[in-house]
Order: structure tokens, then C-alpha cells, then sequence
């Protein structure tokens, strides 16, 4: 039992001894390390340079800084810049870059990433504005982007050597009007829209009202045209009939005055309804009593 309890005080020591005196660094990660607050160096004076692997220290005297050492993207807000014209823009960047020298960027920034990225977003403001400010609105959303961008990156990398940075790159993501201009220009085009969609329809509405007299017209035209053609029809069948009529007399009038009796007692009983009042022995009814016509 003793030595199972010696066993375990001997194992924790050791894991103790371990953690305390070892540190690891990942694949993706670079470390230095401090002897009681200062870098130590290797034997050009250098900061000594841990990489990935399980690095040894000594108790409380070290203490390792691990930095990633994998190039960063830093997408801060978007800055208001105005041109040469003195119009705003709303331009957001980003920027991306790496430690070079480990040992200046822990001595300028303590290798602290938010300070190296508030220094670098202040020097592309900077050189933003400076760049904007020599051009139009129309030359920086245009032609001279990138342009714009090779010289942004320019200044930005003249610093960075003092911070033990690399700046591998610097992109304008998007170029924006102010939220104010642009609903302004948004109620401009839909006024200019509007007048647009109210003159097509007013000359819609013409048309309309063209096509529609157009269309009655005609009509008119085609009804009066009907109109002559059925009365044409009309006459020239009625002298027809009149024709025939006047031949039937003169062949024979008692059968044409028989004809013309039927087709008055035709018109005159055509609906059971009917009621005619007039005398028994009146002409009208020659033919119902004989045959001949004879009172």
C-alpha cells in the first residue's frame, strides 16, 4: 500500500514537473520565450525562435509567448471618405498579413493582434483618405481601383518592417453612397419612374380611346352599310312581290282578290287572342260565305 501511494505522489510530481517545464507549440503557431521578463536570444543576439513541438523551460524563470505565425485577416468597419469633389463614400477594406519578425512584433505590440490591427487600420484610413481625396467618385469606383489599392498597400507596408509585420495584401471590398444620398437617389428614381409609368399610361389611355372611336365608328359604318343593303333588299323584293301581285291580277283578279283576303285573314288571326269587331256581312268576310266572293 505504501508503495502503490509513493508510486502515485511520484507520478504527480513528475506530471507536475512536466507541465511546468515544458510548453508546446502547434503546427500553425511560432514562440519566444521571456527569462524573467526578457526575450532570450540566440547566439546572434536574436530572439530565439520556438517551433511547432514540445519545447522545454525552466520553471517560473520562463514564460513562452505563443504567437500564430498563419497570415490574418483583419475587417475592421467602414470608413466615410470623401473625394476630390467633396462627396462622401462609405469604403470598407480589409487587410491581410502576417508576423515576419517575431521578435519586433513582440517588442512593438507585446504580441497583441488587436494593437497591430488598430495600426494598420489607422495607416489605410489614412492613405484612403490621401488617395479618395485626389480623385473623383467616378475614378475610384472605376478605372483606378486598383489603382488605389497598389498604393494603399504601399504605405501600409512602409510601417509595417517597424511593427515585424508583413503586409501581403489590402482589398476595397464595396464602395457605398452615404444611407442619406442614396435614398435620396432611390426617391429620384422612383419619381423619374413614376413620370416614366405615367406618360405610358396616358398614351395608353389615347390609344385606348383612339382604338375605341376607331371601333364605333366602323360599327356605325357597318350598320349603316346594313341597314342600306336590307332596305335595298327590302324594295327590291317588295316590287317583286308588287310585280307578282300585279301579274296575278291581271291574269286573274277574283284569285288575286281571294290571295289578298287570305292574307288578311292570316295577318288578322295570327294570335288566338285577338279580338275583331265588325259587322257579319261586312266585305271582310265575303269569302267565308262563298267561295266566289258573291253576297
Amino acid at each position: 500500500m505504501n508503495k502503490l501511494v509513493s508510486v502515485l505522489i511520484i507520478l504527480v510530481v513528475a506530471l507536475v514537473v512536466f507541465w511546468t517545464c515544458t510548453f508546446k507549440v502547434k503546427e500553425w503557431e511560432t514562440a519566444i520565450v521571456l527569462q524573467f521578463g526578457n526575450v532570450k536570444t540566440d547566439s546572434q543576439d536574436k530572439a530565439k525562435i520556438y517551433g511547432h513541438g514540445l519545447h522545454f523551460r525552466w520553471p517560473i524563470a520562463d514564460k513562452a509567448i505563443i504567437m500564430d505565425s498563419r497570415i490574418q485577416t483583419f475587417d475592421g468597419e467602414a470608413d466615410r471618405i470623401s473625394t476630390s469633389e467633396q462627396k462622401d463614400l462609405i469604403v470598407d477594406s480589409y487587410i491581410k498579413w502576417k508576423i515576419a519578425d517575431f521578435d519586433q512584433f513582440y517588442r512593438k505590440t507585446n504580441a497583441n493582434f488587436g494593437s497591430a490591427e488598430r495600426l494598420l487600420d489607422n495607416t489605410v484610413e489614412n492613405a484612403l483618405r490621401i488617395e479618395f481625396g485626389k480623385r473623383t467618385r467616378t475614378q475610384v469606383v472605376t478605372g483606378e481601383r486598383e489603382e488605389v489599392m497598389g498604393l494603399m498597400l504601399e504605405d501600409t507596408q512602409s510601417i509595417a518592417p517597424d511593427l515585424g509585420i508583413e503586409v501581403v495584401d489590402i482589398r476595397v471590398k464595396t464602395i457605398n453612397l452615404p444611407t442619406e444620398v442614396s435614398e435620396s437617389i432611390y426617391k429620384r428614381m422612383r419619381t423619374e419612374r413614376l413620370r416614366v409609368a405615367n406618360e405610358h399610361r396616358s398614351e395608353g389611355e389615347k390609344e385606348k380611346r383612339i382604338i375605341i372611336a376607331e371601333t364605333d365608328a366602323e360599327v356605325q359604318r357597318i350598320l349603316a352599310t346594313a341597314d342600306r343593303e336590307s332596305r335595298e333588299i327590302r324594295g327590291r323584293a317588295d316590287a317583286q312581290s308588287a310585280k307578282i301581285y300585279a301579274e296575278t291580277y291581271n291574269k286573274n283578279p277574283e284569285f288575286y282578290a281571294f290571295l289578298r283576303s287570305l292574307d288578311a285573314y292570316r295577318d288578322s288571326f295570327q294570335n288566338s287572342d285577338d279580338v275583331l269587331v265588325i259587322k257579319p256581312d261586312s266585305e271582310f268576310f265575303k269569302y267565308f260565305k262563298d267561295a266566289e266572293g258573291k253576297n
